[in-house]
């Protein structure tokens, strides 16, 4: 077993671990909002142009018929995955009759919460318990967290990879339980160290006065007409008036191994909560939500990062899990970048691919309890004060500036920028970092730093500011060829979704109740 961290960067330059580097695969789902033109939010129901939302594998919906999902297939070549999504945004603004596709995670103007459409599916019973699910949300957290967009970029590496993994890490056992013990080794690091997520891509410092809704849990500062933002703020998506659930606060989730993290998921969703049980499960007849647990589903659970794999049909993820192991991980700390028309930017993946290898090729130490809730509390300070120059967080060995944490990172993921270009040949990964260094030292050089910055030297409101971004992302977009999916392949996969619903609809043979009761029977 290679020892130091250093010997095992300097060991992974021999030729034939290449394919640890150059077999990566990646995947991309990014969420936007449709907006009127007014920046106000899309009423209108998911366009038939676009196809089905239940069926169709690359244009979907997510909580609201409102937020868009686009989702790429999986790519090894960079520039391939980008321009996927890019086409994919390009076929949508020429489809959805003039809107604009909001180009920040923290929603646009809302008028009234009520107003908000929920996902629609269709009659079949698969579909419907996807939109009983979004009830269950509305009821339990608002609708308001329900237009709140994020990017959720998938890594794995490839087949070729593992069994090079597995020589490097001297390991001779299945190797499908290598698989998920270094996938799970990966995932505890990024919980150590995903803070540096939202501190460098966090891009919601701010938010329209209308999401707030009487709230003041938080000492906001104002701008222009109706603008809120912490003066340090990078990531609100990620605090309590985002993608959070009280609820969950109790639950331990542990990622030591595959086991332990099943066994504490099933937990979570067989715990009842008295506060959803007081919503009730039907009223007049309808659903209200799938259940009162703390998590309906497992889809419930928040977290910055999950292991996944592909499911079979009417399979649960924990299933899946349970058969056959990590298939993939899913980054979901991503806020939309609204420096870019499509969320993301070929530097922030190669950051990402940089980050990941590192958090596989760091340390392999189970987590404590204690050490749970010390990444949990590094990542609240990051979301609310991130860019304070004072900021602390605290580690194995005690309080440290945010800043000389940075610095130790990056000089680790130097390193591995260096194997990757040495492997892929040219510099890509190296001038990442390069791009990206000023970030360490300097918090203004952030996208939250870098978006405030914008919109105080003009007193300028996030929402004027979103719709000239909109606008100048659609005129870059709606007129550009496509390069790797057609217009013509995109119209034929919305056509046979559509008849995809049709057909699943059509076999329904028992009702609703009876679904479920056998979707939670297993």
């Amino acid at each position: 077993m290679i020892n130091s961290y250093k010997d095992k960067i300097s060991a992974l330059k021999a030729a034939h671990y290449a394919p640890i580097f150059t077999t990566i695969n990646r995947g991309i789902e990014r969420e936007a909002l449709r907006i009127e033109t007014d920046g106000k939010l899309s009423l209108t129901g998911h366009q038939k142009a676009l196809g089905s939302a239940l069926t169709h594998s690359s244009i979907t919906t997510d909580y609201s018929e409102s937020l868009l999902e686009f989702i790429t297939p999986v790519y090894q070549d960079i520039d391939q995955l980008v321009g996927h999504l890019s086409d994919l945004h390009s076929f949508t603004l020429n489809n959805i009759d003039g809107e604009l596709l909001w180009p920040m995670s923290m929603p646009c103007v809302i008028t009234q919460e009520k107003d908000i459409p929920l996902a629609q599916y269709g009659s079949s019973n698969v579909g419907q318990m996807k939109t009983i699910y979004r009830e269950g949300l509305r009821n339990r957290y608002g609708s308001l967290m329900q237009i709140i967009a994020g990017v959720h970029f998938n890594f794995s590496f490839g087949d070729e990879a593992w069994p090079l993994l597995q020589q490097f890490f001297d390991d001779n056992g299945d190797v499908t339980e290598f698989k998920s013990s270094r996938y799970f080794s990966l995932i505890r690091n990024f919980h150590r160290l995903g803070w540096v997520i939202p501190y460098m891509f966090g891009a919601s410092p701010a938010l329209c006065g209308s999401f707030l809704q009487d709230d003041t849990s938080y000492q906001f500062k104002k701008l222009g007409k109706g603008t809120y933002y912490l003066p340090f703020g990078t990531s609100l998506r990620l605090s309590d008036l985002g993608y959070t659930n009280s609820e969950q606060d109790n639950l331990s989730i542990c990622y030591n191994n595959l086991d332990n993290y099943l066994s504490s998921v099933k937990s979570a969703i067989a715990t009842p909560s008295a506060k959803f049980a007081e919503i009730g499960l039907k009223q007049d007849g309808q659903y209200k939500q799938l259940n009162a647990n703390v998590l309906q589903i497992e889809n419930e659970l928040y977290a910055p990062i999950r292991p996944k794999r592909v499911t079979k049909p009417s399979q649960k993820p924990s299933e899946a899990l349970a058969e056959s192991g990590v298939e993939y991980i899913e980054v979901r700390s991503l806020d939309i970048n609204p420096f870019s028309d499509i969320g993301i930017t070929k530097t922030q993946i190669r950051f990402l691919d940089l980050f990941l290898v590192h958090c596989l090729l760091w340390q392999d130490v189970p987590m404590t309890l204690s050490q749970r809730q010390q990444k949990s509390d590094n990542l609240d300070k990051v979301i609310i004060d991130g860019r304070n120059p004072q900021l602390l967080l605290s580690d194995d060995s005690g309080e440290v500036p945010l800043a000389s944490w940075m610095t130790r990172l990056f000089d680790a993921l130097g390193s591995i920028a260096q194997l990757f270009d040495h492997h892929l040949g040219g510099t890509q990964y190296q001038d990442c970092l390069t791009e990206l260094s000023p970030m360490i030292n300097d918090p203004q050089a952030t996208f939250s730093g870098q978006l405030m910055a914008q919109l105080q030297a003009q007193d300028l409101d996030n929402t004027p500011y979103g719709i000239t971004q909109a606008q100048d992302f659609k005129a870059q977009l709606i007129d550009r060829d496509l390069t790797v999916v057609s217009a013509k392949t995109l119209q034929q996969q919305a056509t046979d979704s559509l008849a995809k619903q049709s057909e699943i609809e059509q076999q329904d043979v028992f009702t609703i109740d009876q679904y479920l009761a056998d979707y939670f029977a297993k």
